[in-house]
Order: C-alpha cells, then sequence, then structure tokens
C-alpha cells in the first residue's frame, strides 16, 4: 500500500483529516465529550466515568493530544486534560465550511 501524499493537500486539509482521524473513535469521541461536560482541565476522573483501563485511556489522550485537540498540564503527578480552546474553534470552523458548501442538486446520482 502507498503512503499518502501529505504535500499535495493544502495545510487545512491536513490539520482537518490528522483531527477527524483523531475523534473517530468512539472511546475518544467518549473522552472529548466528558472534558466538555466538565467544563474544566479532568485529572483522573476519566477512568471511573468510562470504565476503560488507565493504560488505554492515556493511549487515547495522547492521539488527542498529539492532533492538538486536548491540552495537558501537570499538576504533581498527573496530568490534567482539557480542551484545547483555538483548535475547536478551528475544526468547528473547517468543519461548517465542509458542510455548508454542500448545495444539495436534483441531477446528481
Amino acid at each position: 500500500m502507498g503512503t499518502t501524499k501529505t504535500e499535495i493537500y493544502t495545510e487545512e486539509q491536513n490539520t482537518l483529516a490528522v483531527q477527524l482521524k483523531a475523534i473517530a473513535h468512539p472511546a475518544r469521541l467518549a473522552i472529548l465529550q466528558e472534558l466538555i461536560k466538565a467544563n474544566a482541565c479532568i485529572c483522573g476522573d476519566l477512568v471511573t466515568e468510562l470504565g476503560l483501563a488507565q493504560a488505554t485511556i492515556s493511549q487515547h489522550l495522547k492521539e488527542l493530544k498529539n492532533a492538538g485537540l486536548i491540552q495537558g498540564t501537570i499538576e504533581g503527578v498527573s496530568v490534567c486534560y482539557c480542551i484545547e480552546p483555538k483548535a475547536w474553534k478551528n475544526l468547528q470552523n473547517e468543519l461548517n465550511i465542509l458542510f455548508s458548501s454542500y448545495r444539495e442538486m436534483n441531477s446528481c446520482c
């Protein structure tokens, strides 16, 4: 299988693809929903709330952080996570542009 040639796409397309890939997992969606619901940084409550192993949650948090959708700060021996507001707003704007660009046509397939 060939590699993706990301250089032929715009920066916006590549960023959107990375972010959408990061949220395209039910556990990551659940994590994002918990962070949004809390409206604050969450340090250790995700294991209890989601019923997943700590290692599993840590891996999903890493993916979300690598995509820039969340941010983490160290507080003592734990890392607290919350939504990264600029990235979240950018994702919302890009999706709004994508969805609003479609106009339903009667002559399509």
